[in-house]
């Protein structure tokens, strides 16, 4: 057992997937919190007969998962005040055996890093392309980098120095965190270590859909929030979402009767783009094509996703919590 090392699990009706990653962390850490969000299955009795503190949200609040892992870290601060680090995990993921040693060891002899994350991989890749889309999404570049996501350790005083996740925030909250331990100099690092295993469980092209009207909505959000910074953050990607998503598809319907058919043309730039990406990839040949088909279309659902936050942001309405399982 880790003596400075608490955990963080959030999640609602996730029934196996949270056994796993409940049992993947029980007896390595020195106290772990569950943050239920209104789960109608077995969870919370899971959780407290394997002897994990439970805390129930009052759903009468809107649910974040932001707010669910600021719930979580100050119900650990008051049981055990003195942890150093905190693991945050998503109920659907499974710490890999070594990890927790792995990360506090590199945040111990790295004093300037306040997040420390590793190779997030899909437990079943094979089942859906989507989950397969997934696992492409989990690799990311070893070593400094900008964010981090859902799991990851982070340094209890670098997350008290910056107020904790924003809890309004129902997606992207993760880098928007680390953009302001950056601001505050502190450094997010990716290490070359096995971290845990990601059950998405997304077979449906719904599913899919879903998920990426989250993502434009994060980006929309994001770039409101720190678009005017020196890193544009997520500047570009709002930018894409409406040129692919709504100016191009605009162009055509008002192109149509002012200047003919011809103007059906612009239709070919989707396919040209999905080739441009493809051949740019570095992954297999299989997986270049997928992952430059799917970005491509994944525009319409993200420009969506924009408008919905623009539109709420207008009209001051609260946007609801975007899930896709």
């Amino acid at each position: 057992m880790i003596s400075d090392v608490g955990c963080v699990i959030i999640g609602r009706n996730e029934g196996d997937r949270l056994r796993a990653c409940l049992t993947s962390l029980v007896g390595q850490a020195a106290a772990v919190v569950y943050v239920d969000s209104g789960s109608t299955d077995a969870s919370v009795a899971l959780a407290r007969g394997l002897g994990v503190t439970v805390v129930e949200l009052d759903m009468a609040i809107p649910f974040t998962a932001a707010r669910g892992r600021n719930e979580g870290f100050r119900a650990l601060q008051g049981r055990s005040p003195s942890l150093c680090y905190i693991q945050f995990v998503d109920g659907d993921c499974e710490v890999l055996p070594g990890w927790l040693d792995a990360a506090r060891e590199f945040l111990e002899s790295h004093p300037e890093v306040a997040v420390a994350c590793g190779r997030l991989r899909e437990r079943y890749p094979e089942h859906s392309v989507y989950n397969r889309l997934c696992d492409m999404e989990w690799d990311t570049p070893l070593g400094e980098a900008k964010a981090c996501g859902g799991v990851a350790m982070i340094r209890a005083t670098a997350l008290v120095e910056v107020g904790c996740y924003r809890s309004d925030l129902i997606a992207g909250e993760e880098p928007e965190l680390c953009i302001r331990l950056r601001l505050a100099g502190w450094k997010v690092w990716r290490i070359d270590h096995e971290m845990a295993l990601h059950d998405a469980a997304m077979t449906r092209f719904g599913q899919w859909w879903k998920r990426s009207v989250r993502a434009g909505h994060a980006f929309a959000e994001g770039a409101c929030l720190h678009g005017a910074s020196a890193e544009r953050h997520w500047v570009r990607e709002s930018r894409r979402a409406w040129f692919w998503g709504a100016g191009i598809p605009l162009l055509i319907l008002l192109g149509v009767p002012m200047f003919g058919w011809g103007t059906l043309a612009l239709l070919f730039l989707y396919p040209l783009q999905v080739v441009r990406l493809g051949l740019m990839g570095t992954s297999s040949s299989k997986d270049n094509w997928l992952k430059a088909l799917f970005l491509v279309l994944s525009k319409f659902p993200e420009f969506l996703g924009q408008a919905n936050y623009w539109v709420s942001k207008l009209r001051s309405l609260r946007v609801n919590l975007i899930e896709y399982k």
